[in-house]
């Protein structure tokens, strides 16, 4: 693959603005090595195919870790060490304790145990996933206390479809949906209202179930049409009874790029975050809409990211005091998710191009075939902004993509 060809090109025709006086963000950084040994354990599909490694192992997001240290991104954040695991109070904000307890029993074991047919886990994985909740709240205290204003949680196992009573997805306990609980019910005076934005190419379906009565927290999932779960995830899903309106989800089709999401993005997310003016923004970020992702069929670029997260942290900045925190979710690309990830979190920072890492690869998808917006696809914008009450997006497709 000829990867860095249009890179130089691609580069010179953005057009966003930086104003190199203003001084970096402070950003804090959750990682913790225990995260990186929760082990799923290998489920095979047929008797005729030799089994492979699990989708959610480790390199991916261990990777992502060392590409901040080695490229120095990492001595620019503040790190937010030591942190502790989430009670089991703490969990039942979300969490039955039955299932709690059926988790904690089956990571006792030497074999470990499974939460569902594919959310497989080696011994003590109740200690690693409560570890990553309480990774997640802590973060969260630090942006309240005001130590910082926003945070990177750099956490496995991802969370954000697990259930009340169920995990699946690959996912045990619900990390963002825990922290916007937790949020809401410790500084009831500061923080009534939370936004959680899910750029996961999957659908949220464990953190849409947690609060589709709950008008107080407006979740918005831009996630592929029918990937996973099955059937979940469609436009019409809008919450329950008082809270209809409070879940808003965009439903894209495959092989949407820059322009589709760049337009869910200006005609969605970001009028509904600033209709809705939420107390504090948590985002699932989560990168397997990449381009080389396995699980997927998107094509974003680590530009993509960067571009979703700057358009969040300003958001933030408007309407919470800069409160966010960006909790890791999916993405399987060995390669790339480290590009991806260390973009968000130079956009958190907001670094200036000229100090950013180079991604070898941006200059190869950028110029693929249908990354501008596509009729199908402005269709799908189109439907959610209608369901929403919110301004329709303008019919601009296949044009020359922003950046």
């Amino acid at each position: 693959m000829e990867s860095t060809a249009n890179t130089e090109e691609s580069e010179s025709t953005r057009t966003t603005e930086y104003n190199t006086s203003t001084p970096p963000r402070k950003v804090g950084y959750v990682y913790e090595e225990r995260f990186m040994w929760h082990t799923p354990w290998v489920v095979s599909y047929s008797p005729l195919v030799q089994p492979f490694q699990h989708w959610e192992h480790s390199e991916t997001k261990r990777r992502l870790h060392n590409l901040l240290l080695v490229s120095e991104i990492y001595d620019k954040l503040i790190h937010l060490q030591p942190i502790q695991s989430a009670s089991k109070d703490i969990i039942e904000l979300v969490h039955t304790c039955q299932y709690i307890k059926e988790i904690e029993e089956k990571s006792g074991r030497i074999e470990g145990g499974y939460a569902d047919e594919e959310t497989t886990f080696s011994q003590y994985a109740f200690d690693i996933a409560s570890l990553a909740a309480g990774g997640a709240i802590h973060a969260v205290e630090k942006v309240m206390h005001g130590m910082i204003s926003s945070a990177y949680v750099l956490c496995r196992p991802p969370g954000h479809h697990a259930l009340s009573n169920k995990g699946m997805g690959f996912c045990i306990f619900n990390n963002v949906a825990i922290a916007a609980k937790y949020l809401m019910n410790s500084f009831p005076n500061e923080i009534r209202k939370v936004a959680i934005v899910d750029y996961d190419v999957h659908h949220g379906n464990g953190t849409q179930d947690t609060f589709y009565d709950d008008s107080n927290v407006l979740f918005i999932s831009i996630h592929q049409d029918s990937n996973f779960p099955l059937k979940s995830g469609d436009a019409e899903e809008i919450g329950s009874s008082d809270a209809k309106g409070s879940t808003i989800n965009i439903p894209l089709p495959p092989g949407s790029g820059s322009g589709a999401y760049q337009c869910a993005f200006d005609a969605i997310v970001l009028p509904a975050l600033h209709r809705f003016e939420p107390d504090f923004i948590l985002v699932s970020s989560g990168f397997d809409a990449s381009y080389a992702d396995p699980l997927s069929a998107m094509i974003l670029s680590s530009e993509d990211f960067r571009s979703m997260a700057s358009s969040l942290v300003d958001a933030a900045g408007a309407l919470c005091k800069g409160r966010t925190v960006f909790i890791h979710e999916g993405g399987y690309s060995e390669n790339y998710v480290p590009f991806c990830g260390c973009a968000v979190i130079e956009a958190m920072i907001g670094l200036h191009p000229r100090d950013c890492v180079k991604d070898p690869f941006l200059g190869a998808v950028e110029s693929w075939g249908g990354q501008g917006l596509q009729e199908h696809q402005w269709k799908v914008v189109d439907r959610v902004a209608v369901l929403h009450d919110l301004p329709r997006p303008e019919r601009l497709v296949n044009t020359e993509l922003r950046r």
